[in-house]
C-alpha cells in the first residue's frame, strides 16, 4: 500500500506518456502538422489584439523607451520558451505543461497545472471573442456606415448588452474549422496569420512615412521605473507561444519541430512588436497617446500619417482577423489539453473520444465550444479574465521547474532540444514568473485562489479516485 502523500505526487513515466501519444478512445489523432503550420499556430495564438491596443497603455508609462520594454518582456518570456522547447522535444504530447508536470512533479501538481490551463484557455478565448464584435463594428462603420446594435455586441449589464451574439458567432466558426480536422484548422490559421502580419506591415509602412526622429526624445522620460512598468504590462502580449506544444500528437516530426516552432514564433512576434512600436512612437509624439482610447490607437496614427480615413478600415480589418486567429488556436489548445487529462482519467472519458472518421475529439470540441460560447455571450468576465494571466505564469513556472527535475531524474531521455546555460536559464525562468506574478493586483490573486480551491475540490472528488495511474490502468 502506498501512502496518500505518495499517491498525490506519483509521477507518470515519460516513455509511457509519449507511447500514448495520439491514442484516444475509439480512434487516433492524425499527424499532419508541419513545422511551418506549428510555427504559425504559435504566432496565431500570440500575435492577437494585444499589439493593436497595448501601445496606448504602455507608451504613457515608458515613452519612446517602450521599444526597450518590448525587448525586456521578450527576454522574460524567452526563459520560459526555452524550457517549453526542451520539454516539448522530450515529451511531445497534447497535454503541454500538464503532461510535463505529470512526468516531473507528480499528479497533484499536474492537476493544478491543468486546472490553471483550463482558466487560461477557456476564459481567455471567451474574453478575446468578446472584443471581436467591437472591431467588427469599427470595420463595418468605416466601410458601410452601419454597425450591429449594442444589444448584440455586449454581454448583459455591459453598455446596454443583451447577448454578445458576435462573440458566439466567432466561437462557432472556429469550432466548425476544428471539427473539419487539424490540418484544415492549421491551413485556415496560416491564412489568418499572414493577413494580420500584412496589415501590421501596412501600418509600419504608412507610419514610417510620417516618421520624425524628434519624437524619440527624450527616449526614457520616466526612467527605468517606467520601462519596467511598461514591460510588465506588455509581457502578456507574448503569452501564447505554448500553443504549439499542444499539437504534439498531431505534428509530423514533433521532437524536432515543436522546439523550433516555439522559438521561431517568439522571434517573429518580438520582431513585429518592436517594428510596430518604433513606427508608432516615431509617427506620433508619445504624449499624444491616449490610454483611454487604446482600441483605435494604430488606426488614429495611420489616419494622421495619410490624412485619410481608409487606413483605419485596414487596421480594424486586421484586428478582427487577429481575434479570429487567436480564438481558433486557443480553442484548439484547450481541447487537446482536456484530451490528455481525460486519457489519464482525471476528467470524464468523453473528452478523449476520437471520431474514427474525422480523427478529432468531436465531443470534446463541442463541449468546450458550448462552454466558451456561454461565457463569451452571457457572462461579464471582469476579474476572472485578468486571473488568466496569473494562471499562465504559474504554468510557466512549473515548466521551468520541470526542466530542472527531469534533467536530474532522467538524463537519459532523448531530447530534441536542450535549454542552454542550464541550470541558470530555468531557474531565472521561475524567478521572473514569480516576480511578474507578485506585481499583479490583489483582487486577481483572490480570483486565482478561489479558482484553485474549486480545482482541488474537483480533483479530490473525481480525479484522485479515477486516476488511471493510481488504479494501475494502462
Amino acid at each position: 500500500m502506498t501512502s496518500p502523500a505518495h499517491r498525490l505526487f506519483r509521477t507518470k513515466p515519460a516513455e509511457e506518456i509519449v507511447a500514448e501519444g495520439g491514442h484516444g478512445e475509439g480512434g487516433e489523432l492524425r499527424r499532419t502538422m508541419t513545422l511551418w503550420q506549428l510555427t504559425l499556430f504559435s504566432v496565431g495564438a500570440t500575435l492577437g489584439t494585444g499589439i493593436f491596443v497595448i501601445l496606448g497603455q504602455a507608451v504613457p508609462k515608458a515613452g519612446p523607451a517602450v521599444l526597450v520594454a518590448f525587448l525586456l518582456a521578450a527576454v522574460t518570456a524567452l526563459f520560459s520558451a526555452l524550457s517549453y522547447a526542451e520539454l516539448a522535444g522530450t515529451i511531445p504530447v497534447s497535454g503541454s505543461s500538464y503532461s510535463y508536470a505529470y512526468a516531473t512533479l507528480g499528479e497533484l501538481v499536474a492537476w493544478v497545472c491543468g486546472w490553471c490551463l483550463m482558466l487560461e484557455y477557456a476564459v481567455s478565448v471567451a474574453a478575446v471573442a468578446v472584443g471581436w464584435g467591437e472591431y467588427l463594428n469599427v470595420f463595418l462603420r468605416d466601410l458601410l456606415g452601419w454597425t450591429f446594435p449594442a444589444a448584440l455586441v455586449h454581454s448583459p449589464g455591459d453598455r446596454g448588452g443583451v447577448v454578445n451574439l458576435t462573440a458566439i458567432v466567432i466561437v462557432l466558426l472556429a469550432t466548425w474549422l476544428l471539427l473539419r480536422g487539424a490540418s484544415e484548422s492549421a491551413g485556415a490559421n496560416a491564412v489568418f496569420v499572414i493577413v494580420k502580419i500584412v496589415v501590421l506591415a501596412f501600418f509600419c509602412v504608412v507610419a514610417f512615412t510620417a516618421f520624425d526622429s524628434g519624437n524619440l526624445a527624450p527616449f526614457a522620460p520616466m526612467g527605468i521605473a517606467g520601462i519596467t512598468a511598461a514591460a510588465s504590462q506588455v509581457f502578456f502580449s507574448y503569452i501564447g507561444f505554448d500553443a504549439a506544444s499542444t499539437a504534439g500528437e498531431e505534428a509530423r516530426n514533433p521532437r524536432r519541430d515543436l522546439p523550433l516552432a516555439i522559438m521561431l514564433s517568439l522571434g517573429v512576434v518580438t520582431l513585429v512588436y518592436v517594428l510596430v512600436a518604433l513606427a508608432a512612437v516615431g509617427a506620433m509624439p508619445w504624449r499624444d497617446f491616449d490610454p483611454e482610447n487604446t482600441e483605435a490607437g494604430l488606426a488614429v496614427i495611420a489616419k494622421q500619417a495619410v490624412g485619410a480615413t481608409w487606413p483605419g478600415l485596414v487596421i480594424s480589418f486586421g484586428a478582427a482577423i487577429a481575434i479570429a486567429s487567436v480564438v481558433l488556436t486557443v480553442l484548439y489548445g484547450q481541447t487537446r489539453i482536456l484530451f490528455a487529462m481525460a486519457r489519464d482519467g482525471l476528467i470524464p472519458r468523453i473528452f478523449e473520444r476520437v471520431s474514427p472518421r474525422r480523427r478529432v475529439p468531436v465531443a470534446n470540441t463541442l463541449i468546450v465550444a458550448a462552454f466558451v460560447s456561454v461565457l463569451a455571450g452571457f457572462v461579464p468576465l471582469g476579474q476572472l479574465a485578468e486571473a488568466t494571466s496569473i494562471g499562465t505564469l504559474f504554468a510557466f513556472a512549473i515548466v521551468n521547474a520541470g526542466v530542472l527535475v527531469l534533467r536530474r531524474t532522467r538524463p537519459d531521455l532523448p531530447r530534441g532540444f536542450r535549454t542552454p546555460f542550464f541550470p541558470v536559464t530555468p531557474i531565472l525562468g521561475v524567478v521572473l514568473c514569480l516576480v511578474v506574478m507578485a506585481g499583479l493586483a490583489g483582487v486577481t490573486w483572490l480570483a486565482f485562489g478561489i479558482w484553485m480551491a474549486v480545482g482541488l475540490l474537483v480533483y479530490f472528488l473525481y480525479g484522485y479516485r479515477h486516476s488511471r495511474l493510481g488504479r494501475g490502468v494502462r
